[in-house]
């Protein structure tokens, strides 16, 4: 699972970041114009977003990423708790409004919700493909029970285009969503994990669901027609 804090202070977005722990790869920008380029990439399960920002505040940046079509679910974290202040951050979009002073347990449970509402039947829990069975929390994949030999990132690409069913799914979206849009790493990396990682899923009778695309990217399904 993927978060990007967009908060001014520093110190706020730090504590923000420790609340979520290890169990989140977290990103963190700024001000509005940083953290409107970084939602844009859509790669993440959920944007904190700070009302008062420097560059573009947050109300400006909910609504540019719904005007553009990016659904990424958003909780509103700010010192601003009026009641019009919570109405306009909802009605533009955001899925929760919480204020500061907060309490990071109430904040983790509140966007562990979100997450939980905008992956629908999918659970923080597990995710499911047949007989095939992750999990998030220990990054481990089951197929009808029995271990399978995922290393390094093939977990976290495994999911993402498992949770992405039917969907195409480019190379650089992968790229971004697993490594992160500003790692360093050549993009070619997620070559070379698809192919260890369709090995890896050979050995269970799973690697014909990953389908490549030529030119495209990939794609989850159990569609033959693909």
């Amino acid at each position: 699972m993927k978060i990007l804090i967009i908060e001014d202070d520093r110190a706020i977005s730090r504590a923000i970041a420790e609340a979520f722990g290890d169990r989140y790869a977290v990103d963190q920008a700024f001000d509005g114009e940083e953290g409107l380029f970084f939602a844009r990439q859509n790669v993440y399960d959920l944007v904190v977003l700070d009302i008062m920002l420097p560059a573009l505040d947050g109300y400006g940046v909910m609504e540019r990423l719904r005007a553009e079509g990016v659904e990424t679910p958003v909780l509103m974290l700010t010192a601003k708790n009026a009641r019009d202040d919570r109405v306009r951050g909802l009605r533009l979009g955001a899925d929760d409004y919480l204020a500061k002073p907060f309490d990071r347990d109430e904040l983790v449970l509140r966007a562990q919700a979100i997450m939980r509402r905008s992956m629908g039947v999918r659970t923080l829990d597990s995710l499911t493909f047949r007989g095939l069975v992750l999990d998030p929390n220990t990054k481990r994949a089951t197929v009808e029970g029995a271990p399978v030999a995922l290393k390094g990132k093939q977990y976290d690409v495994l999911e993402y285009l498992v949770s992405h069913e039917g969907q195409l799914v480019s190379k650089t979206q992968l790229f971004d969503r697993v490594w992160g849009f500003l790692n360093d790493t050549s993009s070619n990396v997620v070559e070379v994990y698809v192919s260890a990682l369709r090995k890896v899923l050979k050995e269970h009778g799973f690697d014909g669901f990953l389908k490549t695309i030529r030119g495209a990217g990939y794609v989850w399904t159990a569609d033959d027609e693909v």
